[in-house]
């Protein structure tokens, strides 16, 4: 009888662990094995390089900003002909180290998995990438960032294609020279191999009040007066405006044209804690954007927010960090009557120039009414006109925007611009963020935004 109960309690530990094993196998192969298969590191992808021409990446004119060549050797090697630019949009594709951003999403695509005529004939070829980046917006809003630490973002606010994206520092993305310099590009400390436009997480500065403003709007603060001595103080808590500056008697509409922190902290600390958050939360603040690329989430970090922490977060301070992303999808939720809409960077998928897929414009939300982003337009228009955000003016064009100087701790302020135009029928909507600038907004990042927006109004005409 002994043995008998032994080999039952062994059969059921048997048993116990043959049912183990083969739940593991089931949900592997049912939650994971798609993630482990495409994942660039896995060695196996490599094989099918060996037998698939990878697909080609172009912009929005045709122009090739990624293809697969033969070497020297024999081989094939991944070229890039625009070289930098493109480092933070189509990333890097190298036998040591993998695969980032589109070549890393689009991996599949691009090698044609579940093409059924991939093997048909002697060519073999993945399927190709067409951008909504247009390549000559793109050099020129590179050229207004060279130099400078930070990131840009250019979208349509109507449909949500990206029209330029740039984010600095940058690296080579080319195989042989990524390989030879990884190691000084992993231990620089200015981590140029983070795409900032939409990884990087900053505070907004003054660019949300935006967002505040609209929460005014819509809670029966339009007109209201406001007696600016310059500084907003409740409790432990003291914000200054900006260089100290005072402006008196004052209505919340000029108070956003001059970008008042006093004004606008007590805004947010009278409105409370759950309307900015709720508000915030209609703006996407705490989600993921749904993009081409894995995009940080902004958010607020404050586990229980209170009147006060709504103050800070009212000027786009304390625990608030957003991307510029982000502030392009505000931006732009303003420019098209308070809609949130996806932003999007991979227009078509094709094959022998037959389109595969096509991406379609999609709303992700309702932020505002139009009433509500027609108040906050007025006021970015008068920012522009005669507020802190005269330098992102357009001769003959009507430019809304925003200006923003983030504080960081104890280091330099980040210069911040958010803007759209023509402000009556939006094309184009900017945001840019200079890190560590020291210099305010509209002195060194409105311009940036000018240029750009110009530079893209002019050639669509």
């Amino acid at each position: 009888m002994k043995t008998n109960r032994r080999i039952i309690r062994v059969l059921i530990v048997v048993s116990a662990l043959f049912l183990a094993l083969l739940s593991y196998l089931l949900y592997f192969n049912m939650f994971e094995a798609e993630r482990v298969s495409t994942n660039p590191y896995n060695r196996r992808q490599w094989d099918d390089e060996r037998y698939v021409t990878r697909g080609t990446i172009y912009d929005a004119d045709g122009l090739v900003l990624a293809e697969t060549v033969e070497n020297e050797s024999g081989g094939v090697m991944r070229k890039y002909p625009q070289g930098r630019i493109y480092s933070h949009v189509i990333g890097y594709c190298s036998q040591v180290y993998g695969k980032s951003l589109l070549e890393r999403e689009y991996d599949s695509e691009l090698l044609g998995k579940g093409d059924l005529d991939l093997f048909q004939g002697d060519k073999k070829k993945g399927f190709d990438l067409n951008l909504t980046i247009a390549n000559s917006l793109q050099k020129y809003a590179y050229e207004q960032m060279r130099g400078k630490r930070g990131a840009l973002v250019a979208m349509n606010p109507q449909t949500g294609k990206i029209l330029a994206m740039i984010s600095l520092p940058d690296f080579d993305p080319n195989a042989a020279t990524l390989e030879k310099s990884w190691g000084d590009i992993v231990e620089n400390e200015n981590s140029p191999l983070i795409a900032r436009a939409v990884q990087g997480l900053y505070p907004p500065g003054s660019t949300y009040k935006i967002v505040t403003a609209a929460a005014a709007y819509e809670n029966g603060l339009a007109g209201t007066k406001f007696n600016d001595e310059g500084k907003f103080t409740v409790g432990d808590l003291t914000v200054e405006n900006y260089n100290g500056k005072k402006y008196g008697e004052i209505s919340i509409e000029k108070a956003f044209a001059v970008s008042s922190n006093q004004v606008f902290c007590s805004v947010g600390f009278e409105l409370g804690s759950e309307i900015i958050k709720e508000i915030s939360e209609r703006f996407w603040i705490g989600k993921s954007i749904e993009f081409d690329l894995q995009t940080a989430a902004s958010r607020i970090e404050y586990k229980k927010m209170s009147d006060s922490d709504s103050a800070l977060v009212a000027i786009g301070q304390g625990q608030l960090l957003t991307t510029p992303m982000e502030m392009a999808v505000i931006c732009s939720a303003i420019a098209n009557g308070g809609e949130i809409i996806r932003p999007y960077l991979v227009d078509s998928i094709t094959k022998n120039e037959t389109v595969v897929k096509s991406s379609k414009e999609k709303v992700l939300g309702r932020a505002i009414s139009e009433e509500c982003a027609e108040y906050v337009k007025e006021r970015m228009i008068e920012t522009v006109n005669e507020g802190t955000g005269t330098k992102a003016r357009i001769s003959g064009v009507t430019v809304a925007g925003k200006t923003g100087t983030a504080e960081n701790e104890n280091e330099k302020d980040h210069a911040w611009f958010v803007g759209f135009a023509p402000a009556e029928t939006p094309e184009i909507a900017v945001a840019v963020i200079l890190e560590n600038d020291g210099r305010s907004g509209g002195d060194s990042a409105a311009p940036i935004a000018r240029n750009v927006m110009s530079r893209y109004l002019s050639s669509v005409k």
